[in-house]
């Protein structure tokens, strides 16, 4: 349980990272660049998802260890699924917060990111992109 709760904590670490990047991408490309706000978020979100996913792969999962199920080259490819998928929920929300309740982009873009980087990547990163095999620790 405690190891669990270690690689929860360094994998919410390694997202706030990424997140930091994107969010600072974001605020840059809308604010000072003049790129509409729901573009510059998936810009803003493949840069930080290298980020996570360097940190992630190094440091959260262990994942360069050969007790993994799936090679580097396919771990990128199910992260990048995840991430195609994490870019529109982000999106979506954001916009939804922003159009419909008047939420400032930058506030709904914070609310929506710790909603799907706690209810959805975390999940799909750590059960499906990093999968360790059954038959090794």
């Amino acid at each position: 349980m405690f190891k669990q709760l270690i690689i929860f904590s360094k994998a919410q670490l390694s997202a706030f990272i990424g997140g930091l990047c994107d969010y600072g991408i974001m605020i840059f490309l809308t604010e000072i660049g003049g790129m509409r706000y729901v573009f510059s978020i998936a810009v803003a979100c493949i840069l930080g998802a290298v980020v996570n996913f360097s940190l992630n792969r190094t440091w959260s999962f262990y994942s360069q260890s050969k007790s993994y199920k799936f090679s580097s080259t396919q771990q990128l490819v199910r992260f990048a699924v995840v991430l195609a998928s994490s870019i529109l929920l982000k999106i979506s929300g954001t916009y939804l917060l922003t159009s419909f309740a008047g939420i400032d982009y930058k506030i709904s873009r914070i609310i929506t990111d710790i909603i799907v980087s706690l209810g959805y990547n975390y999940v799909l990163q750590r059960f499906w992109v990093f999968i360790k095999t059954k038959n090794r620790k």
